[in-house]
């Protein structure tokens, strides 16, 4: 009789792997459940197809490289592609640049974005572009 309404924020999932903030990784990592990175990656970070992955960037962690996850917090720095197919939320230390492709955002007062950002459609999966930084002018 009641639709339960589609959550609009992260679902609970145990980090279940961490990168501590001691350990720099060269090369791709692929996760299924938690990943919380305190460390410094260069490579593609991917959760697993069909995976509800959820990655955790620390004020301490930084990724170079094309990153791939269902949910995602970030607190720290990515430079690179960021796909976030369902929930993205920017804490106020994050930094990001390249290209950000999302279905919902979050963004707390002091994160930054340089870059192009792209919503992704709740129906397909075709995104709708904003040129971060473009002036824009408005008729009167």
């Amino acid at each position: 009789m009641f639709r339960k309404k589609q959550g609009k924020s992260i679902e609970i999932t145990k980090l279940s792997s961490l990168i501590a903030d001691n350990v720099h990784i060269v090369g791709d990592v692929v996760f299924s459940g938690g990943l919380r990175v305190d460390g410094h990656i260069e490579g593609n970070v991917i959760s697993k197809e069909g995976a509800r992955g959820l990655l955790v960037v620390s004020e301490k962690g930084s990724i170079k490289g094309k990153v791939v996850s269902y949910d995602a917090v970030v607190n720290g720095s990515i430079s690179g592609e960021l796909t976030v197919q369902h929930f993205l939320e920017l804490q106020s230390k994050a930094r990001l640049s390249g290209s950000i492709s999302y279905r919902q955002l979050q963004m707390e007062c002091g994160a930054t974005m340089e870059g192009q950002l792209h919503r992704l459609d709740e129906t397909s999966h075709e995104a709708k572009v904003v040129d971060i930084g473009a002036s824009q002018h408005v008729a009167a």
